[in-house]
């Protein structure tokens, strides 16, 4: 099994870096890694999840919609 880092994604005071990894039987899973290291202290958490997808791709864009929603980019002000 092969694991695929993605580039590191700044959202608000987070940094969300999303991985997919090849299972066994050719589908992929997704996980990321949410951080941050401003004054409040340190914050590092990893969540991997149990769906599985046909494409890398759409294990990428469930990834990064996961560390969207757990960062609370989507209670965020838009113009």
């Amino acid at each position: 099994m092969n694991q695929n880092f993605e580039s590191a994604i700044p959202m608000g005071n987070y940094i969300v870096s999303p991985a997919t990894q090849e299972t066994s039987n050719g589908l992929y899973r997704a996980s990321i890694a949410v951080q941050r290291s401003q004054s409040k202290g340190a914050y590092c958490r990893v969540f991997n999840f149990d769906c599985e997808f046909v494409s890398r791709e759409a294990a990428r864009v469930y990834a990064i919609t996961q560390g969207w929603l757990e960062t609370g980019s989507a209670n965020a002000q838009t113009c």
